[in-house]
């Protein structure tokens, strides 16, 4: 049994940290998950080209920047003959948070102001009295060059507050927290004193720098803004094309509690999934006997967008996880029968498991839980239920992650929503839809779930990592002893 107070579960706790105070956003999240598969001896394969994979080969590919997929081919995996498929665990790579809107530049008061769009469902009453940087991904044209470069920034330094409003101007404020998304979650970045421009802030402002380029972009944001953000991209203002920027908290994420038994930190959900994922298929390659006795491909697969629904090209509900699973199970020969079948033959023996954050029991709300399925801090990785789909768990996927996790020691708990309660979901639903996959919800627990800042336990890290990573290891003996469906009987 993966214990829940081991040295080691705490050095996977804090290696842990490290990801994610690095991961600001989901670009920054692939770039985390890019270093630690390199330093495993994978190799980027691109999208464009006409990329063929052999046993032994291990893999990454990136879309967007933002979404990123690892596979390590089995050293029996051979395309198009029985038995041979895809053993799966997805993650996310984004979280509710506030984003640079287009046309950013506002003025109130004489206070410089960044106009912000919601992304996802946060928790936004926690965006208030916090210090927040901005980061994300830049393009840019160089002078006299005809290519267009696109690179990641992280201005790092608190930038922007959204200051709540003091108690004794709202009458209700003491006992309720209200507010509007549009006009009270516009956060501060200077005034106009320090900026030295005009003492009062004008309805209609020319641009602050002459583009010959790209005039608008100096309309849209302050300079000042453009400044910092052409500075940390290493161009000039009137270089840059357009920006893709997200705010964060800058405080970083830490062990806390007495026996620093809790991770504090933002975007928990779901870059705990993603981490644990892309280090259990990286963890399992150390079983070198394994890996070269396997017959099917390993695969992780961590997705952006999943917050707002998938529907995007570096979404899980986007076809190209089809067309990767397609080009992979196509043999480099025909030499099997029924190659032409290749890929659905490889789906029907293959099985994922969708690992996204699950709702630990509120101590102080327990009345939100169900009685019966009331998931703790320190008790295992949560495996999720709902019988109207919002997760794709089944009695036979259940089944074969308990098996797994009784070989890997490590714990499982149940969670199903009560049915007075609303449920979430996760790409689960949509992959299993659009795939065909066997396929199983799972997570961590954690509590505050959208908050700036989440809580979660020290221990789900290295059992979740442990528990993947024997996955990847034991599911095709697994699959194998599953009783044929399809076998005639008389």
């Amino acid at each position: 049994m993966v214990s829940t107070t081991s040295s080691s579960g705490k050095c996977a706790a804090k290696s842990f940290l490290n990801f994610l105070n690095k991961s600001v956003t989901p670009f920054h999240a692939v770039q985390s998950c890019e270093e630690i598969l390199q330093q495993a001896g994978f190799r980027e394969v691109c999208e464009k080209d006409n990329f063929k994979v052999k046993p032994g080969d291990k893999c990454f590919i990136k879309k967007n920047q933002s979404t990123i997929f690892a596979f390590a081919v089995g050293g029996q995996y051979q395309p198009g003959c029985t038995g041979n498929g895809f053993s799966i665990v997805v993650a996310h790579t984004d979280s509710p948070c506030l984003r640079v809107k287009p046309v950013s530049k506002r003025c109130s008061e004489k206070f410089l102001q960044v106009g912000v769009s919601t992304y996802g469902g946060g928790l936004w009453r926690t965006w208030f009295d916090r210090d927040l940087s901005m980061a994300g991904q830049v393009v840019y044209k160089p002078r006299n060059q005809d290519k267009i470069l696109h690179k990641l920034v992280d201005l790092k330094r608190p930038l922007l507050n959204i200051p709540n409003l003091a108690i004794h101007l709202e009458a209700d404020s003491a006992s309720k927290f209200d507010y509007n998304k549009e006009t009270h979650l516009t956060p501060l970045m200077g005034t106009l004193a320090m900026s030295n421009q005009n003492k009062s802030c004008p309805k209609e402002e020319k641009p602050a720098i002459n583009s010959t380029l790209n005039s608008s972009i100096v309309e849209e944001h302050h300079e000042d803004m453009l400044k910092a953000v052409a500075k940390e991209t290493g161009c000039q203002v009137d270089e840059l094309l357009d920006l893709d920027l997200y705010l964060y908290d800058v405080q970083p994420a830490a062990l806390t509690g007495l026996k620093e038994e809790f991770i504090s930190g933002a975007r928990l959900d779901n870059l705990v999934g993603t981490y644990t994922a892309i280090n259990g298929l990286v963890d399992s390659l150390a079983d070198d006997q394994s890996f070269t006795s396997d017959t099917n491909i390993r695969m992780v697969a961590c997705y952006d967008n999943e917050e707002v629904g998938s529907d995007s090209a570096q979404g899980a509900a986007s076809a190209f996880s089809e067309w990767l699973l397609r080009r992979l199970a196509t043999p480099i020969q025909a030499n099997c029968e029924n190659s032409e079948n290749c890929f659905e033959r490889a789906i029907a023996n293959s099985y994922l498991i969708s690992a996204d954050q699950a709702h630990a029991c509120h101590p102080n709300y327990s009345n939100k839980h169900e009685d019966n399925h009331k998931p703790n801090f320190h008790g295992g990785v949560v495996v999720k239920v709902n019988v109207n789909q919002r997760y794709a768990t089944t009695a036979l996927t259940h089944a074969v992650l308990k098996v797994i996790a009784d070989k890997a020691g490590v714990p499982l708990q149940k969670m199903i929503v009560r049915n007075d309660s609303r449920c979430g979901s996760t790409v689960g639903p949509i992959l299993a839809t659009g795939l065909g996959l066997q396929t199983i919800d799972v997570g961590c627990p954690q509590l505050a779930m959208h908050s700036i800042r989440e809580l979660a336990d020290v221990s789900s890290i290295e059992q979740a990592t442990k528990l993947y990573s024997e996955f990847f290891k034991l599911l095709p003996g697994v699959l194998a002893n599953i009783e044929n469906s399809c076998t005639t009987r008389k």
